[in-house]
């Protein structure tokens, strides 16, 4: 299967790479079983660590799947997630893993509703209501960001639209490591390999970025410009400036930001976008106006633009211009936008409070913008179980990271100051069980 594919000094990556071609042409069909990690690294002529980080490489992509004491089999194909939108916590644990706002600050829809907010929407209308255009618009121009305007049914929705219209399976793309699990699954569902990058409170950092492109041919590079999920990283107008040098080099690589929380981030917008070929910032309208709005506006090339209007139609058509009013209602509302501006500075004190706690108590953390943040970790999954016994739920980072060390994530969007003290209580007393343990 393999060896007529490999010759020369052989890497984790071609051993990875055979594997992947060996799949897409049908020798390998799904659940079979691939040789044993020994077996293998004695047929190629390599060690077993090569053949092992091969086999993790694609398992992180979602094209086999490993048990211990077991042959990796390959994956169905496309891996579609199956799991809950929500983890499921026992009665009376306070939960601080869903990445959601806080009802109480969404603003009131019932308030900008008129008897002219829904009228009839012919099939040849435009993709975008203008009501909803003049308000974005404006908001994507004050950014510097001037490109042609999509609504479509949240960010994810574009994202997946636009990568299946501009990307085939096997081709890569670059992510934050440790990134959104979400955006991760669509990823592999799309069969596209994924390579994260190194992060830190600032975004994605250049010298990873730069040494990433010069070792793989990437088609794409996904990033989350504030607000990121699980690090609550930021892009500094100076980080993005040299991540903008980095990549410009690389005229043909696909830019898409996914500006998920941008009215209540709670951190300036910074673009790697200008000036390139193929682009798209994607604003999803959820969690400063509530998440069943279903709405997210995306600037972008028109090429970009077209690809996934066109996916459109051939699908749902178009979103709802009824709701798309009612987001231009509350954008143009001055009540709702002052509700919203209150929103973000709520979400920043509680991030702020849970951070101070913790350093209070000696605990590392994380969290420069947005609901979340995340707490470095010796053992997620026995830190997530101990806080549960303790009344807390958070979320452990094994879903969300790549080569980054471990972690939970914790979500303040609901999180108040007096509750912060107690649950960094909690978690100070678990790691120092976990510390008393190991000794």
């Amino acid at each position: 299967m393999l060896l007529h594919s490999l010759s020369g000094p052989v890497s984790s990556q071609a051993v990875a790479d055979a594997i992947f071609s060996a799949i897409r042409n049908g020798e390998l069909t799904e659940g079979a079983h691939l040789p044993s990690v020994r077996g293998l690294a004695a047929d190629v002529g390599v060690s077993p660590g090569t053949v092992a980080l091969a086999y993790r490489m694609l398992r992180e992509r979602g094209v086999i799947r490993t048990s211990h004491g077991k042959r990796a089999q390959v994956s169905a194909r496309p891996p579609v997630p199956r799991a809950s939108l929500t983890m499921q916590l026992p009665d009376g644990v306070r939960d601080l893993t869903a990445m959601e706002p806080d009802p109480e600050l969404l603003p009131d829809v019932g308030a900008v509703l008129t008897p002219d907010t829904y009228r009839p929407t012919l099939y040849r209308e435009s993709n975008v209501a203008a009501e909803l255009r003049a308000q974005l618009a404006v908001d994507f121009e004050r950014d510097g960001i001037r490109g042609e305007l999509t609504v479509t049914n949240g960010a994810l929705d574009f994202m997946e639209r636009l990568l299946k219209a501009r990307l085939r399976p096997g081709e890569v793309v670059l992510v934050e490591d440790p990134m959104w699990t979400s955006t991760l699954s669509l990823l592999r569902t799309l069969g596209l390999e994924i390579v994260g990058v190194a992060i830190d409170d600032e975004g994605m950092r250049p010298d990873a970025l730069r040494e990433t492109l010069a070792k793989r041919h990437a088609s794409a590079l996904l990033i989350t410009p504030r607000a990121q999920n699980p690090s609550g990283s930021a892009l500094s107008a100076q980080r993005a400036a040299a991540l903008r040098d980095v990549i410009a080099a690389y005229p043909e690589l696909l830019v898409i930001e996914d500006d998920h929380a941008s009215l209540i981030a709670g951190a300036a917008f910074h673009s790697l976008t200008a000036g390139r070929e193929h682009w798209a910032v994607v604003r999803s309208m959820g969690k400063a106006l509530g998440p069943d709005l279903r709405v997210a506006v995306a600037a972008s090339d028109p090429g970009s633009a077209g690809a996934v209007q066109g996916r459109q139609l051939i699908g749902p058509g178009w979103v709802s211009h009824f709701v798309q009013r009612v987001v231009a209602a509350l954008l143009a509302s001055p009540e709702a936008r002052n509700q919203i501006a209150d929103a973000a500075e709520i979400y920043a004190q509680r991030r702020r409070a849970l951070l101070a706690a913790l350093a209070d108590r000696g605990i590392e953390a994380r969290g420069a913008s947005g609901f979340s943040i995340m707490v470095p970790v010796p053992d997620e999954s026995a830190v997530v179980a101990n806080l549960a016994l303790r009344g807390w739920g958070v979320r452990g980072g094994e879903g969300f990271r790549m080569s980054e060390r471990p972690f939970v994530r914790v979500c303040t969007a609901t999180l108040q100051p007096a509750e912060s003290v107690l649950f960094a209580d909690a978690l100070a007393e678990v790691l120092r069980a976990r510390a008393g343990h190991r000794e």
